[in-house]
């Protein structure tokens, strides 16, 4: 998206959560020619399994440290080991973006590195345990069947709209985190976010 196409502020916040979630799914890799109305049937699945997922502890490390701007990153899980980085410089710009736009209604002051810790958590929580053969069961995709036996199959993107779902129920957030990230993209790139011009902040990357 160049700079004379970034959105503003009311443009961004019309479209709603599944909307973002939808837009997500369609530039995830694998997906780039689906049907419009399926992607949107996963995001509705994705974000209501991740609404209804009971409060989960982080049960990995926790690390705070700069160097999310130049990386385009909120946060990150890796699991090897097991560490959630929360990146310091990107959550305070994204306060401030939160500022700027007028947002604070849905996004409480300390809520966006609550928002962040959550969504790693979960990714820790799918990663480590029963639930994300849960999730790829609400999703209802499969990757094979033969006869009656179907074999539930991976949507890529799902777990992202899971994570920042659960981060909106958990945190008590007015709208989904996938909002603020598609502002911090829009204001990066066309230089007008507050105090810095780095790269677009991107959805956190998973290293395994």
């Amino acid at each position: 998206m160049s700079g004379s196409q970034v959105p503003v502020a009311a443009d961004l916040a019309a479209t709603d959560d599944i909307g973002w979630a939808v837009r997500l799914l369609a530039v995830t890799p694998t997906h780039e020619h689906r049907d419009p109305e399926l992607l949107r049937r996963w995001a509705r699945a994705a974000d209501a399994f991740g609404s209804a997922l009971a409060p989960v502890a982080c049960r990995a490390r926790i690390v705070e440290h700069d160097g999310g701007l130049e990386l385009g990153l909120l946060a990150r899980y890796t699991s090897r080991p097991p560490t959630v980085e929360l990146y310091t410089d990107t959550i305070d710009l994204a306060e401030r973006v939160v500022d700027v736009r007028g947002w604070r209604d849905w996004y409480p002051p300390g809520s966006v590195r609550a928002a962040a810790l959550a969504h790693e958590a979960v990714h820790v929580h799918l990663h480590h345990g029963p639930a994300k053969a849960a999730l790829k069961r609400a999703l209802g995709h499969s990757a094979l069947r033969l006869g009656r036996l179907r074999v539930p199959g991976h949507v890529a993107g799902a777990e992202e709209v899971a994570a920042h779902a659960y981060a909106r129920t958990v945190c008590g957030l007015g709208r989904s985190p996938l909002l603020l990230t598609a502002a911090l993209a829009a204001d990066t790139e066309s230089g007008t976010a507050p105090g810095t011009t780095p790269p677009p902040a991107r959805d956190a990357r998973r290293e395994n």
